[in-house]
């Protein structure tokens, strides 16, 4: 299948969860994360900010259980500037949020995070393949910027459903990701 076309199909699919499904599911995640993905080496970690409406993975799970359990990495949050390039700033508190041109909370002040100094960025997708490709929704911000991340950068997507066999249209402006959190554990790449 195309990207246009598992990008449709996992919209619906994630739509069509109940509540008590994506709850679960989140929960599933967001431990499957921590049992399987080594932070001990992580200073600096990236995560996307969870878009309630798409129902995307639920990271403020992820991000609480590294405030509590792992108080010194520092966070890093993602903000869509004027000219549609992603920046990002360290995450200090709720007070610097506020909702972004894709009604996504975005940090509207604060110290910008050198990409260089990213050791692990959680990545958002809407479907991956047993290759570690992903299909998010098409505007290249996560491939441009991962691109910019040192080579010995982690890139961990997380997802809700398990993979497909492949991607149809990928090409070499994709990004590859070295692994995959999904409820039931980690597919490695």
């Amino acid at each position: 299948m195309t990207k246009k076309e598992l990008r449709a199909l996992y919209l619906q699919k994630r739509l069509s969860l109940s509540e008590s499904e994506l709850a679960d599911l989140n929960q599933k995640i967001c431990n499957s994360f921590f049992k399987h993905i080594d932070l001990s080496n992580v200073k600096t970690l990236h995560t996307f900010l969870s878009l309630a409406k798409k129902r995307e993975p639920n990271t403020w799970l992820m991000i609480d259980e590294l405030k509590k359990s792992f108080p010194s990495i520092r966070i890093s949050i993602p903000k869509i500037n004027a000219d549609g390039v992603m920046e990002n700033y360290y995450f200090e508190s709720l007070d610097q949020l506020k909702d972004g041109a894709f009604g996504i909370l975005e940090p509207m002040n604060g110290q910008l995070t050198p990409s260089k100094d990213i050791d692990l960025v959680i990545v958002p997708l809407l479907v991956f393949d047993k290759q570690g490709h992903r299909v998010g929704y098409g505007k290249g911000h996560y491939d441009r910027f991962l691109k910019t991340c040192r080579p010995d950068c982690r890139k961990i997507g997380i997802s809700l459903f398990t993979p497909e066999e492949k991607i149809g249209d990928t090409f070499e402006g994709d990004e590859p990701l070295n692994a995959v959190v999904t409820p039931e554990g980690k597919y490695k790449f």
